[in-house]
């Protein structure tokens, strides 16, 4: 006997389609930072397109919580649909908070440490991207929170690395106050990916 839910396919449809939507959008914000971060200051002016994802991301959710308050029948439990919509926003809200950062404090070059974290959290996007798809018909995702584990086990141990070298190379002590914050939050965002991947699974498991 097929599940209530399925009998409601075009809304489910919708709800699917917006976790795809976000996933693409966290990809290209995190991309964005990537790059933005290859050649700093030269490439600042990404900082705006930054932004318009996570406008984007927000309207994303928007969307999800009204679908969410105007559907009997959900495809997934309510409190499952809140907890992936609210993850997948923190996501992005962080990578802009990089970005906003890096004019905030006036940085005049990047740090090779953030240029690697910021690639690690653009590997880490890319693997949310690519799972958000298996949601719509509750398919194994385990690869993809197996390698944003990894990833972020590598963001933790550059960060300490990033932290240890600010405080033991006679920096100027505002320097480190302002390195620190952008470090923490490139940190805080791929640490978002990995609890995005968790909560993806637990979905797919209580569903499968």
């Amino acid at each position: 006997m097929a599940r209530l839910s399925q009998v409601f396919l075009p809304r489910d449809r919708e709800f699917f389609d917006l976790f795809v939507e976000a996933g693409v959008n966290i990809q290209r914000a995190a991309e964005l930072l990537e790059q933005m971060l290859s050649d700093y200051p030269e490439n600042s002016a990404l900082a705006r397109e930054i932004l318009i994802c996570e406008q984007h991301g927000d309207r994303i959710t928007h969307d999800i919580i009204q679908r969410l308050n105007n559907t009997f029948v959900t495809p997934i439990d309510r409190e499952d649909i809140l907890a992936l919509a609210s993850g997948l926003d923190d996501i992005v809200d962080l990578i802009e908070e990089v970005a906003d950062f890096l004019g905030l404090y006036k940085i005049e070059a990047p740090m090779e440490d953030a240029q690697k974290l910021s690639s690690v959290l653009a590997q880490a996007s890319r693997q949310i991207a690519e799972a958000m798809p298996r949601l719509r018909g509750f398919k194994d995702v385990s690869h993809y929170t197996v390698e944003i584990n990894r990833l972020e086990n590598d963001g933790d141990r550059i960060q300490r690395e990033a932290l240890g070298a600010l405080f033991s190379e006679g920096i100027d002590p505002m320097v480190v106050v302002r390195w620190k914050d952008i470090y923490e939050r490139l940190e805080e965002a791929i640490d978002a990916t990995e609890k995005v991947a968790y909560t993806l699974e637990g979905i797919v498991l209580k569903n499968a």
